[in-house]
C-alpha cells in the first residue's frame, strides 16, 4: 500500500505559497474561538488556585518574592514548585494590578499560543486540514479548557513543550544546531516550571534526532552534546542560585524537607512522584489507594478519562497505521519523524502517569493534549486520503467504532448530565462507522456527509465537556474538567467544579469577604474570611511583616488575598514543611513581626481541616507546626471573630 508519509516534502516556502485561500481565515477563526472559549466568564473562578495566586500577589509587590516564588511578600517560604510560571503572572499583575483577569488571562493566551504552535508544527509537513484539525482537537480537549483558564504551572509547561516539539521538527528537517539548542532550552525552562515532568519528552527527542537527522552520526552526537549543555544551563541556573544563596537571606524552599531547591526538584516533585516516597506529602483521604490504582488503563478511569481520553485510542491507532505503512520510507523522512516526535512523548508521558505510585491529579494529563491532538489531525487526514483502498477504510471504521464506544462509556459516567448527547453520539458514530466501510458505494455528497458525521461523533463529547468546563467556576487545588462523574467506589463522584473554594473576585480587586462567616480553609481550598476578620487583619498592617500566620498555605492564602497584606503560611502548602521552626517563630513574635495567629474555625476543632491549635490542616501537620500551635495556645489569649479563633501575638 502507498503511504502519505513517503511523498516528497515541499520546502516550507512552497507549502505556504500553495496554501488554499481559506486556510488563513480558518486559522484566525480557530484562534479567535479558542480565545473566546478560554476567556469566557473567566472572572467567575476568582483566584482559582489561591495557593499560586498568593505567590503571584507577593511577586507583584516584592522582587525577592518574584524571583524565588515566595508565598508572601515577607518572604518566609516559597511555593512547592520552581517559579517560572509565577513570573509570567506576576509580571502581568505588576503591569495591570492584581486581579482575576491579570492572573488568568496570561494562562488563556498561553492556550491560544499552544493551539497556534500545534498548527504551525503540523503544517510544516502536512496539509492545511491536518493542521487545522489538530489545533481544533487541542482547543476542545476538556483538560486544556480547564488548565488554560487556571493558574497552575501546567499551562506554561504545555506551551514550552509544544514549542520544543516545533523546534525539534525544524532541527530534524534542517539539521541546524540552533534548533536543537532552542528545543533543549525550552525543555529546561519547562523544568523550572514543573521539574522532571518536562524531561518526559527527552527520550523521543534524542532518539528521533539521532536516528533520522540527515547528517553524519558524529555531527549528530556533537549536536546532541551541545543541546545537552543548553538543557543543563536552562534547567539549572535558578536551582544553582537558590542553592548558593545564603539560606538566611532567602525564603525557605517550600515542599522540601531540607530547605533545598535541588531536593525539591529531584525528590518531592521528581522521583518521589514515581516511587510514592514523598517526604512531607499528605494523603488524599483515609485508607486505601490514595491516588488511584496504577495500571495500563489508568488514563481511562474516572479521574482521567473525561479529561483527555476521548480520542486517545484514535491517536494511537492512526499513528500506528501511518508508521506501519511508512516502514519503507527513507530513514530521514521528515513526516515520519514528526509523527514519532509526537507519539514518543505521548507514550512516555501516558505510561509514566499510568504507573507512577505517588501523588497524581487528573489535570496532570493536560500534558497529553498537544501530542494527542497532533496525531489525530495528521492520522485522520492521512488515512482519509487513502480511503479508496480497503485497508484505509477498515482503519477509519475501526477508529470510529472505538471512539464511539469510548465516548459512550465516558458519557455514561455522568448519566444525569445532558443524556441526549450520549444517545446522539452513539447513533451518529455507528452510522459513520458503517458509512466509512461503504464509501466506494456512496456518491460525493454522501461521502462528505460521512466525513462530517465522523467528525461530529468524535468531537461532540470532548466539545461538550470543554464548553461545560469553560462555563463553570473552578477553584481550589484539585480542579477537574467536565461534569461530576460516578466512580463506583466509596467516594461517590469525582470531577466538576470544586464548591467552596476561593471566593469569586471582580476584575481589578481582591475577592470580597463572606459576611457573617469565616471559613478557615484547609489543604485543598482557601480560607474565606469575613469583612470583620479582614478589617481586624489590616488594622495597623504597616507595623508588621506579616499581619497574620496560619498553618497551611491555602488557609493563609485566603487571608492574604482578601486583605492584600502578607500572611505567614506555617509549614507551607501541606503544613508539613519544617518552616518556620518554633524558635524562629518565637523570635519573629518577640521582634513584633507577626500580629495574629489564625487558628481556624470552631467547626474545625480537633484535627480537621483548618483545625484549632494543635489541629492539622487536612489531617497533616509537621512537628514545628504542632509546636507553634501548642505554644501559641498556651501563651496567648484567644478571641473569636465570625467563628474563627485568633490569637493576638502582640498582647
Amino acid at each position: 500500500m502507498s503511504t502519505t508519509l513517503t511523498t516528497p516534502r515541499e520546502a516550507p516556502s512552497t507549502a505556504r505559497a500553495a496554501a488554499p485561500a481559506w486556510e488563513r481565515p480558518a486559522l484566525l477563526g480557530l484562534l479567535a474561538l479558542t480565545a473566546l472559549l478560554y476567556t469566557w466568564d473567566l472572572a467567575a473562578s476568582g483566584w482559582a488556585n489561591a495557593f499560586y495566586a498568593s505567590a503571584v500577589q507577593a511577586g507583584s509587590e516584592s522582587w525577592t518574592a518574584f524571583f524565588f516564588g515566595s508565598l508572601d511578600a515577607g518572604n518566609a517560604i516559597t511555593v512547592d514548585k520552581p517559579p517560572a510560571s509565577l513570573w509570567v503572572m506576576a509580571l502581568s499583575a505588576r503591569i495591570f494590578g492584581m486581579s482575576t483577569w491579570s492572573l488568568l488571562v496570561p494562562q488563556a493566551l498561553m492556550g491560544v499560543a499552544t493551539v497556534g504552535l500545534v498548527h504551525a508544527t503540523v503544517r510544516r509537513h502536512f496539509s492545511a486540514p491536518a493542521a487545522l484539525l489538530a489545533g481544533a482537537v487541542l482547543a476542545l480537549t476538556p483538560v486544556a479548557a480547564l488548565m488554560f483558564r487556571f493558574d497552575n504551572p501546567d499551562a506554561l509547561l504545555v506551551l514550552l513543550l509544544t514549542g520544543a516539539t516545533y523546534a525539534m521538527v525544524r532541527a530534524q528537517e534542517s539539521t541546524r544546531t540552533r534548533w536543537l539548542v532552542l528545543a533543549a532550552a525550552l525543555v529546561g525552562t519547562g523544568f523550572l516550571t514543573k521539574t522532571l515532568q518536562a524531561y518526559l519528552v527527552l527520550p523521543a527527542f534524542v532518539g528521533v534526532y539521532l536516528l533520522t537527522a540527515d547528517t553524519p552520526v558524529r555531527r549528530r552526537l556533537r549536536q546532541l552534546v551541545a543541546a545537552g549543555a543548553a538543557l543543563v544551563v536552562a534547567s539549572g541556573w535558578w536551582i544553582a542560585i537558590a542553592e548558593l544563596w545564603p539560606a538566611s537571606a532567602r525564603p525557605y524552599i517550600g515542599g522540601s524537607q531540607t530547605n533545598s531547591a535541588l531536593e525539591l526538584a529531584l525528590g518531592y516533585n521528581g522521583l518521589g512522584r514515581i516511587t510514592g516516597d514523598e517526604a512531607g506529602s499528605v494523603t488524599r483521604g483515609g485508607g486505601g489507594d490514595q491516588w488511584g490504582t496504577p495500571g495500563l488503563l489508568r488514563m481511562f478511569d474516572a479521574d482521567f478519562g473525561g479529561q483527555v481520553a476521548w480520542l486517545l485510542p484514535a491517536a494511537l491507532l492512526l499513528a500506528g497505521t501511518l508508521l506501519w505503512w511508512s516502514w519503507r520510507a527513507p530513514r530521514t523522512d521528515p513526516r515520519r519523524a514528526q509523527v514519532l516526535l509526537w507519539l514518543g512523548p505521548l507514550l512516555v508521558t501516558a505510561l509514566t502517569f499510568s504507573l507512577m505510585q505517588g501523588i497524581i491529579h487528573g489535570y496532570y494529563v493536560v500534558a497529553l493534549a498537544a501530542p494527542l491532538a497532533a496525531l489525530v489531525g495528521i492520522g485522520a487526514t492521512g488515512v482519509w486520503r487513502l480511503r479508496a483502498q480497503w485497508p484505509a477504510r477498515a482503519v477509519l471504521a475501526a477508529t470510529m467504532a472505538v471512539t464511539t464506544a469510548l465516548a459512550w462509556v465516558l458519557l455514561s459516567r455522568s448519566p444525569e448530565w445532558f443524556p441526549p448527547l450520549r444517545v446522539g453520539v452513539l447513533v451518529v458514530g455507528l452510522a459513520a462507522t458503517a458509512g466509512l466501510l461503504a464509501l466506494p458505494l456512496l456518491g460525493r455528497r454522501l461521502v462528505v456527509a460521512v466525513a462530517a458525521a465522523a467528525l461530529l461523533a468524535g468531537l461532540a463529547g470532548p466539545t461538550a465537556y470543554a464548553v461545560q468546563t469553560a462555563g463553570t467556576a473552578h477553584t481550589g487545588s484539585l480542579p477537574s474538567a467536565g461534569p461530576a462523574v460516578t466512580t463506583g467506589d466509596d467516594t461517590g463522584a469525582r470531577g466538576g467544579a470544586r464548591p467552596g473554594g476561593a471566593p469569586g473576585g471582580a476584575p481589578g480587586g481582591a475577592p470580597g469577604g463572606a459576611p457573617g462567616g469565616g471559613g478557615a480553609g484547609g489543604l485543598l481550598d482557601a480560607s474565606t474570611p469575613s469583612d470583620a476578620l479582614l478589617e481586624l487583619l489590616t488594622e495597623d498592617a504597616d507595623s508588621f511583616t506579616w499581619v497574620g500566620a496560619a498553618v497551611g498555605a491555602q488557609s493563609a492564602a485566603g487571608y492574604q488575598l482578601g486583605s492584600g497584606e502578607p500572611v505567614l503560611a506555617i509549614g507551607g502548602f501541606n503544613g508539613t514543611d519544617p518552616s518556620p521552626t518554633l524558635e524562629e517563630f518565637q523570635q519573629w513574635v518577640a521582634d513584633g513581626e507577626v500580629h495574629w495567629f489564625i487558628a481556624g474555625s470552631d467547626a474545625g476543632r480537633g484535627g480537621g481541616t483548618g483545625g484549632g491549635p494543635g489541629g492539622a490542616v487536612g489531617g497533616q501537620e509537621s512537628g514545628s507546626s504542632t509546636q507553634i500551635s501548642a505554644w501559641v495556645s498556651s501563651t496567648f489569649a484567644s478571641t473569636t471573630v465570625d467563628g474563627v479563633e485568633l490569637y493576638d501575638l502582640t498582647s
